[in-house]
C-alpha cells in the first residue's frame, strides 16, 4: 500500500493498493494488536488499521460519501450497541486519549468481547446495560457531543430519543443506523425509513442527511442528525 493519504476528516485517511484501490484508516491507538480481521500497515513508524466498510456501519457510511462528522479528538460519545468493539474500536483511534466513548452493550457474550478490547483502549467505558432504559448507566454517564445507536431493535427512533434527551448536550449530534428489518420485515424499507425519519422529526431532532449503506449493508441507512 502506499504512504497515506489525510481524508477529509478529522483521524481518518486513505491507503491506496498497489492495484488502485483506496482503504479507509484509522492511526491504531493500541500498535501492534488487531481488533478483528483489519489489516495493520506501518509507515515511517506510525501503525495504521484499515477500517472495513463491510464490518462497520460508520466505515460503510463514510465511503458512502457521508457529508457530516463531527467525531474528533476530544470528543465524548455515548456508544448504544458496541457489540464487540468493531466500529468503537475505530471511534477510539479517532477521538484520542482526550475523548472517551461509553459503550453500552446488552449481549453478554459480546460484552465480554467489548471488554477485553476496552481493557487494551482506556478511552472506551464498557457498560453491560439495555439502552431502551438510560437511566441504567445514569451513574457512569455524563453529558455527551455523540450520540451513536446501532442496535436490532423494532423502536430503534424511540431508543435514540430517550438517550438523546437523557445525555446529548444542546446542539450534539447523533448517528442512527436503521435495520430496517428489525423494525419490520413485511414492509418496504423505504417506507420504514420515512416513518423513522418522520418519528425523529416529530421528537424534535434535526434530520441532517440519511445514507442508503448498499452494498456493504442490505436494508440499512444511516441517518446523521442534531439535538
Amino acid at each position: 500500500m502506499s504512504n497515506p493519504e489525510k481524508h477529509k476528516f478529522d483521524n481518518l485517511f486513505w491507503l491506496t493498493t498497489k492495484d488502485g484501490n483506496k482503504r479507509l484508516a484509522t492511526i491504531n491507538a493500541d500498535p501492534g494488536n488487531k481488533v478483528y480481521t483489519e489489516r495493520l500497515l506501518n509507515e515511517e513508524g506510525v501503525e495504521y488499521r484499515t477500517f472495513d466498510p463491510y464490518k462497520s456501519k460508520l466505515g460503510a457510511a463514510i465511503f458512502k460519501k457521508l457529508k457530516t462528522f463531527p467525531l474528533n479528538k476530544g470528543s465524548k460519545i455515548l456508544y448504544l450497541g458496541a457489540a464487540s468493539g468493531t466500529t468503537v474500536s475505530h471511534v477510539s483511534d479517532i477521538v484520542g486519549d482526550e475523548g472517551l466513548i461509553f459503550a453500552v452493550e446488552f449481549s453478554a457474550r459480546s460484552m465480554r468481547d467489548l471488554i477485553v478490547v476496552a481493557e487494551r483502549r482506556k478511552n472506551i467505558i464498557p457498560l453491560h446495560a439495555d439502552a431502551r432504559f438510560p437511566e441504567e448507566y445514569s451513574n457512569t454517564v455524563s453529558q455527551v457531543d455523540i450520540v451513536y445507536e446501532d442496535v436490532a431493535q423494532p423502536f430503534q427512533a424511540e431508543i435514540l430519543d430517550t438517550n438523546v434527551k437523557t445525555y446529548l448536550k444542546d446542539g450534539g449530534y447523533y448517528f442512527l443506523a436503521v435495520k430496517s428489518r428489525s423494525i419490520d420485515v413485511t414492509k418496504d424499507p423505504k417506507i420504514i425509513y420515512k416513518e423513522v425519519i418522520d418519528k425523529l422529526e416529530s421528537f424534535g431532532l434535526k434530520v441532517i442527511e440519511t445514507i442508503d449503506l448498499e452494498p456493504y449493508e442490505k436494508d440499512h441507512i444511516m441517518i446523521v442528525g442534531q439535538k
